[in-house]
């Protein structure tokens, strides 16, 4: 039980899981992402000092930090976060006050379901509430992919914070990463249910290859934009890549093509959706994780293992991974009734084959960010 006695505000924002459309957010394609009813709590009170003092559910540390001096918290372990959301709430204008938070959170850590912009998303909340100020979902999504991008040092797109503060119950997110504009599609899976499996396989986006994919990106924007009007990789259609495909080296075409049919299979997925189609979204999904691995090399044994393991269960439409990769969970779409055995096939398979362990977890599409006073 947790004492949350003294405290003014309870803040929580969502972890999420993107159903198709990964790695394209930070080349300003559309993204299909849910919030999830797995959170991070953040309960709040202002202490009348320069300080934010920190504390953790599940950690005996205990850390304050001086909010006249934020810079010298770049390499802090636990309170990083917190830090830069600081930071960049601070730098953008706002009133910083210093205060007490105990940081309750509930989304696994290293599972590609965004457990940093759930961080990120309710600590930049608490600092609006503590200031008095109205929170702002959008403003707090893009003040948080600075956070990351500043003091985690991954340079990440807007899908993640964006899903984690303005997600909607029972709906998916279809965000124009470009523009932001986003659109509320409900999700109905008819007679089939989402599934989450996490690998269990440690990873970091900061030690992984996930900058350096970025950076190729960006690369064969710069390379394609000399040879046609565009304002990101995400304009460019399959058609119009394949005219230029001896313009870029071949491990740049490998990546941009990945980037460019995954937009196109995002739209497919939402008709789908929309459609009732689940075996097609199902074949969406697998095309997405043969892309990621093939053109994107982003999966690695352990994801692929779970994914052809679902694969090869009859029960099951589609399944990919889901996140940045190089570990993490993969998404499955099965049908209701068979989810139990497929959970038991699948994960003694990839027991089998890796060594390690999977977890299953039962999450509901819920609402992002939600806070009220105590």
């Amino acid at each position: 039980m947790i004492n949350t006695q003294g405290y003014r505000y309870e803040i929580s924002a969502a972890g999420r899981v993107n159903l198709i459309g990964e790695h394209v957010d930070y080349c300003g394609g559309k993204v299909l992402p849910c919030a999830l009813s797995l959170k991070c709590t953040v309960y709040a009170r202002p202490n009348g000092t320069d300080y934010i003092n920190l504390e953790w559910t599940d950690l005996q540390d205990k850390i304050s930090l001086d909010i006249r001096d934020l810079n010298q918290y770049r390499e802090l372990r636990h309170a990083k976060y917190q830090a830069g959301c600081a930071y960049v709430w601070q730098q953008a204008g706002h009133e910083l006050k210093g205060c007490d938070l105990l940081i309750d959170c509930k989304v696994p850590f290293g599972s590609g379901l965004s457990s940093s912009a759930a961080i990120e998303v309710s600590t930049i909340a608490a600092f609006a509430l503590i200031a008095g100020e109205k929170p702002d979902p959008v403003e707090i999504a893009c003040l948080a992919q600075k956070a990351e991008h500043e003091f985690a040092g991954v340079n990440c797109g807007i899908m993640d914070q964006f899903a984690s503060a303005c997600g909607k119950k029972d709906h998916a997110m279809l965000l124009d990463c470009k523009t932001l504009k986003c659109e509320q599609i409900p999700v109905k899976t008819g007679g089939y249910s989402l599934v989450i499996i996490n690998t269990n396989k440690p990873h970091s986006l900061v030690v992984s290859k996930y900058n350096e994919r970025r950076e190729e990106t960006e690369t064969a924007f710069s390379l394609l934009k000399r040879k046609m009007d565009i304002e990101c990789l995400a304009d460019v259609r399959p058609f119009r890549l394949v005219e230029y495909r001896t313009s870029l080296p071949a491990i740049i075409y490998r990546r941009a093509k990945h980037v460019v049919d995954e937009c196109e299979r995002v739209r497919l997925a939402v008709e789908a959706m929309q459609n009732g189609d689940m075996k097609r979204f199902g074949q969406l999904l697998m095309e997405s994780h043969m892309s990621l691995a093939d053109f994107y090399e982003v999966t690695g044994k352990e994801l692929d293992c779970l994914a052809h393991a679902a694969w090869d269960h009859p029960a099951c439409a589609g399944a990919r991974m889901t996140g940045a990769g190089f570990g993490g969970c993969t998404i499955n779409l099965v049908k209701t009734n068979s989810v139990e055995e497929f959970k038991r096939k699948v994960c003694a398979r990839y027991e089998r084959e890796t060594g390690y362990e999977a977890t299953c977890y039962n999450v509901e599409i819920g609402d992002g960010l939600s806070y009220h006073s105590l």
